[in-house]
Formats: C-alpha cells, sequence, structure tokens
C-alpha cells in the first residue's frame, strides 16, 4: 500500500514526512529513499539537497548558485548530481528497506527520465511506499495510492491518519 502526501507550499509536508521517518526507525522499520531538504542562508531559501535515507549521503542538487540548462524558478538543477545519489538510493531502498520513502517527486526531480522511471517501478512494486508529491502532478501520480491532502489546518488530523495507516502496515502499537 503506498500513501501519497500532497498539499500547498509550507503546508508542513516534509516535516510531517521526517515525524513519520523518525517513528519508523525508533520502531525497527528499515527506512530507505530520498528527501530533498532545503537549504537556507539568513533565513532565505537559496536551494535543495538531496539525502540518501540509509547511507546518510547528500549533495546539493539545486541551488541559485548552479549552473544547468534546468531550471525551476530562480533555482538551478543539476540532474547528474542528482541521479547519482537518488537512483542508486531508490534501487537500494528496493532491495534492502522495509519502505521506501521519496520527498518530493516534483518538477526538479522529474526533470530526471531516469528518476521518473524508477519511481514508477517501485510504486508498482511489493514495498510500501510513503512519497509526497507536488500538487502539479498528483493527477498522474495518485493512481499509486492513496492521497492525503495537507493544510497547515489539518497538520495533526493527517499525521495520525498516515500514522495510522503506517501502524497498520508494518502492525505496530
Amino acid at each position: 500500500m503506498n500513501i501519497l502526501l500532497s498539499g500547498p507550499p509550507a503546508s508542513g509536508k516534509s516535516t510531517l514526512i521526517a515525524k513519520i521517518v523518525d517513528f519508523l526507525r525508533v520502531n525497527s522499520v528499515k527506512v530507505g529513499g530520498i528527501v530533498t531538504p532545503e537549504i537556507r542562508k539568513n533565513n532565505i531559501r537559496v536551494g535543495f539537497k538531496l539525502v540518501d535515507l540509509m547511507t546518510l549521503k547528500e549533495v546539493v542538487f539545486a541551488g541559485i548558485n548552479l549552473k544547468s540548462n534546468y531550471r525551476v524558478g530562480k533555482y538551478f538543477v543539476d540532474i547528474s548530481l542528482f541521479e547519482s545519489i537518488s537512483i542508486p538510493a531508490l534501487e537500494n531502498a528496493e532491495k534492502e528497506s522495509d519502505i521506501i520513502v521519496i520527498d518530493e517527486i516534483g518538477k526538479m526531480e522529474l526533470f530526471s527520465k531516469k528518476f521518473e522511471e524508477v519511481i514508477k517501478k517501485i510504486m508498482n512494486g511489493a514495498k510500501p511506499v510513503l512519497a509526497v508529491v507536488h500538487r502539479n502532478y498528483l493527477d498522474e501520480y495518485k493512481i499509486f495510492g492513496k492521497v492525503h491532502w495537507l493544510e497547515r489546518e489539518n497538520w495533526n488530523e493527517t499525521y495520525n491518519a498516515i500514522l495510522s495507516e503506517i501502524q497498520k502496515i508494518f502492525q505496530l502499537g
């Protein structure tokens, strides 16, 4: 069973995913996959890094100071750097983890056709996936799992609903 999370900017999607990952790790569930936390300088977002949840390898793949032909807003996206961590992280998670986390599936990440192929294969696979899907791609990806729409006002309710689904999947608590 795949769990998909979407919502408007700054609704707390990445925070919710991080709390679920912490819960899973505390309960000895092997978590694999990727997260793309923001990089901030003087409280201004200047880019994004990519982190492999199993190896903790990380790379800055998008930023205002990178040079690339790929761009989303003010951020330039280095596809080869992104693929150098994301593809092995996801393939390893598919083999070694109990659950695969993807934060997020959005325009920057989908510049990589390899990434898109791997995530669609994973979402059709046997392991549960917990993924953040950018609202612009929800129509395409909602076929892969149950969608939770997060807004600041329903954060606790959404967190509890996803936590309950995770507990059922892994027979926890």
